[in-house]
């Protein structure tokens, strides 16, 4: 007798297709469609993007470093412990960004809460990993807030930190749909000091800001002129006709919690305080 074949199971279900170049476009839909689902469900209306470097570390860890590597008695310090003092010494001093990014995502936070939650308005939304975007979810939670993590898989480890609100908390696989989630909900975009993927991130939204892909009422606030003028010349651009002095006006600069809370409530209560309808 003939033997019944099993019966094949859809594709959706199996793995190794799922994996496949031929089910990429599939995945890329998944990494829309789950969002917007969770963000709509969770009554999500726009958000406040806090960039920065994931190595930025909190005053707390920085200081707790120095200490440790002051109290090595040795009867002559070697030259990688005195490496690591000077190394220590300096993430202290940057860690004063983590505190102020944290400050202002409290800050945003609170003043957001009294707009209502019917949808949420204004939530702070980060890369998700450590650093600067720890500081800015860590301020919205301690600020009585949601807030959302937008993760992305690496070669080395990364994860999630420990104050996304976690129905808000996404893992994605393609950078450009990452991207497309950091720009397609923001009002405003807040730039800390750091290193190459603030640098990527942050190029392509003022790159879409200055083309018109972004709506050029919305903000795009660099934080502390002191790295940036060092890290980014910007008058050196305007010279050469790079860019134009339309390009150049569209940057925006703050160097203290209050100056960039006031820039940024400011530029969302000229113009932002009707939410868009995609999520509700």
């Amino acid at each position: 007798m003939r033997r019944q074949p099993p019966v094949p199971q859809p594709a959706y279900r199996d793995a190794l297709f799922m994996e496949s170049v031929a089910a990429r476009p599939v995945r890329i839909l998944t990494e829309y469609l789950d969002p917007l689902a969770r963000l709509r469900r969770e009554a999500v209306g726009d958000t406040i993007v806090i960039f920065g470097s994931a190595r930025i570390q909190s005053r707390e860890h920085a200081r707790a470093r120095v200490r440790a590597l002051k109290r090595v008695r040795t009867v002559k310090a070697t030259p990688r412990h005195r490496a690591a003092l000077r190394e220590a010494q300096a993430a202290l001093e940057m860690s004063r960004y983590y505190e102020e990014a944290r400050e202002l995502a409290k800050r945003l936070t609170t003043w957001a809460r009294t707009l209502g939650d019917k949808p949420h308005r204004f939530v702070i939304c980060s890369g998700g990993g450590p650093g600067i975007m720890e500081a800015a979810n860590r301020g919205a939670i301690e600020a009585g807030g949601k807030t959302v993590g937008l993760s992305i898989e690496l070669p080395h480890e990364q994860y999630p930190n420990r104050y996304i609100t976690p129905e808000l908390s996404f893992q994605f696989h393609y950078f450009f749909m990452r991207k497309l989630w950091f720009a397609q909900l923001a009002k405003a975009l807040i730039v800390f000091p750091g290193g190459f993927g603030t640098m990527d991130e942050f190029w392509e939204m003022l790159t879409l800001l200055q083309t018109g892909k972004l709506q050029r009422r919305n903000l795009i606030l660099i934080y502390g002129r002191q790295y940036w003028h060092r890290v980014v010349n910007w008058r050196e651009m305007l010279s050469w006709g790079t860019i134009n002095r339309r390009d150049y006006n569209l940057l925006e600069f703050a160097d203290t919690v209050d100056e960039a809370f006031d820039r940024v409530r400011k530029g969302l209560e000229e113009f932002h305080m009707s939410p868009d309808s995609l999520l509700f």
